[in-house]
């Protein structure tokens, strides 16, 4: 294919020295193109961060419950389900890494593939869901801090101090500002933390688990259910509305392993590296979700009453409600995973939208402002600061507000999920479309069968999903003239992307003519569009 001018290394960042790969392709040393820090993140590094965005313990927490409460005893089979399109979309992410590994992920592969228009609201989708949900990961945190500060002390009132605004949003501001730094000191003191943090975090779940499904089969849980291979049947799901909206969680609940591939400029081997950390992540994750929802149904049941799954009580945390039943004395440290899962997951989500704000910066999509790097971390300085300044804000407003318009949007995000995966799956899939019919039965899989499966999942769901959100039972039962909230909510997020998009078109219109090379590094097997 013809060869692509790059544009100009931007000022203050390293020069570039290069190498060639066993791609064929060329690997930068110190720093790459956009100035940021080359191979500082190991394969093993990768997961651990994909983990820590997924944050299992946080979202476990919150989520069990009401996918237990949809599903019933098919839980097991919801989270089987879900992980399906998941797999199949981060083959896609896969493969586009391994031809163009860019840190602007669904915003430059998007644009490679469909145009401006429809690379710019891919990133907007996914700049949504991630700054967004970087409030709730701190205002969990908080309300974890505060119940885990009462535990120690046994004082019971301690936990209540959550329930103050300004004791909150003080709290809220100091976690904020600590993922902020961490983040904002680039990878190298990310991935060191991160590590410390999962391993304590998984090593909790594991020990919940297993006690868990110990005292189920032995007769000493709550509900003593014996494990039936039934739980894993699919077809017994009683609708596909409830099929969808059990989806809309679990999703939620897989995502965040596209954060290693925003890392791709940053880590050994950026042509693959990246893209089997995030099919990893995946299969690790869906591994230990298996695990905790067969051993928390085997023991609590599906009941609403006591400890069930299904008790509208136990719904809003269900780890609250079974650690100190299942782990006795040793309660307490899941109260501590899930803060630390919070924390953790709270300063890694932020690589994702500030390397995206840093490329869409770069390709003159978004002030070249975005584009700034710490000359000392070599780590997107000023979109790192941005995202966690919308994140605030959007918190403090929210909480004032109403707490169910916070969680209502969380809900809302689901839909921004599916959006930005179908998306980048498609692009996978109209990249390689001349290629992978003619490259091999494992090409005409990896890069267009099952990322079309998977994109095409994910839009059945959206749909769906977006319909039923309507109604105004949906999510808190919160409405606006008799139109569910996370109806209206998506909506808005939409609109106002466009409404951003419109207002760039007219600031920088070189982007959206085309004109700016989206010089995407050493783009391998690919047909021109």
């Amino acid at each position: 294919m013809s060869q692509t001018p790059q544009n100009p290394v931007p000022a203050g960042s390293a020069p570039v020295t290069a190498s060639t790969n066993p791609h064929g392709a060329v690997d930068t040393g110190a720093a790459n193109k956009k100035g940021l820090s080359s191979g500082k993140v190991t394969l093993f590094s990768s997961m651990i961060i994909g983990i820590s965005v997924v944050a299992p313990a946080y979202s476990l927490s919150g989520a069990l419950g009401p996918v237990a409460a949809e599903a019933g005893l098919y839980m097991p089979a919801m989270f089987l389900i879900g992980f399906i399109p998941m797999l199949l979309v981060a083959i896609g992410y896969r493969e586009l890494n391994a031809a163009m590994p860019d840190a602007g992920t669904t915003f430059t592969w998007t644009t490679k593939a469909f145009g401006p228009y429809a690379g710019w609201m891919g990133g907007w989708a996914l700049l949504v869901a991630t700054i967004l949900v970087l409030s709730n990961l701190a205002g969990i945190a908080v309300d974890f801090f505060y119940l885990a500060l009462s535990q120690v002390l046994s004082n019971p009132g301690v936990a209540d101090l959550a329930g103050n605004n300004l004791i909150n949003i003080a709290t809220f501001i100091a976690f904020m500002a600590f993922g902020c730094y961490i983040t904002y000191r680039g990878l190298d003191a990310t991935q060191k933390i991160q590590t410390v943090f999962i391993i304590f975090q998984l090593a909790v779940l594991a020990i919940f688990s297993a006690v868990a499904f110990y005292k189920a089969s032995t007769g000493t849980g709550f509900a003593n259910l014996s494990f039936s291979l039934e739980w894993f049947n699919p077809f017994g799901i009683d609708s596909f509305s409830t099929l969808a909206a059990g989806m809309s969680l679990v999703f939620f609940l897989y995502w965040g392993w596209d954060a290693v591939l925003t890392m791709n400029e940053e880590t050994e081997g950026k042509h693959t590296t990246s893209g089997h950390a995030a099919v990893g992540t995946i299969l690790t994750i869906v591994v230990l979700y298996l695990f905790l929802s067969v051993s928390t149904l085997a023991f609590a049941g599906t009941g609403e009453t006591g400890l069930g799954l299904g008790n509208p009580d136990n719904q809003e945390n269900i780890f609250a409600a079974l650690s100190g039943p299942v782990l006795g004395a040793f309660g307490i440290l899941m109260s501590f995973a899930v803060l630390v899962a919070a924390l953790a997951s709270l300063q890694s989500t932020a690589v994702s939208p500030a390397r995206t704000l840093l490329a869409m910066g770069y390709y003159k999509a978004l002030s070249p402002k975005f584009a700034s790097l710490s000359p000392k971390y070599q780590a997107p300085s000023y979109a790192t600061i941005v995202s966690c300044l919308i994140a605030t804000v959007f918190y403090v407003v929210m909480r004032f507000i109403s707490t169910s318009v916070l969680w209502d949007t969380i809900s809302a995000l689901s839909l921004m999920v599916c959006l930005y995966y179908g998306i980048t799956a498609f692009a996978c899939v109209w990249y390689f479309r001349k290629t992978s019919l003619s490259s091999g039965v494992k090409a005409l899989f990896n890069k267009f069968i099952f990322p079309l499966l998977g994109g095409l999942i994910l839009v059945v769901f959206f749909a769906q999903t977006f319909f039923d959100s309507m109604d105004p039972a949906y999510g808190s039962g919160s409405e606006i003239g008799g139109v569910g909230l996370v109806f209206i909510l998506s909506l808005v997020l939409l609109v106002l992307g466009v409404i951003a998009m419109i207002y760039q078109r007219i600031k920088r219109p070189d982007f959206f003519a085309g004109k700016v090379p989206m010089d995407v590094e050493h783009m391998i097997d690919l047909p021109e569009v």
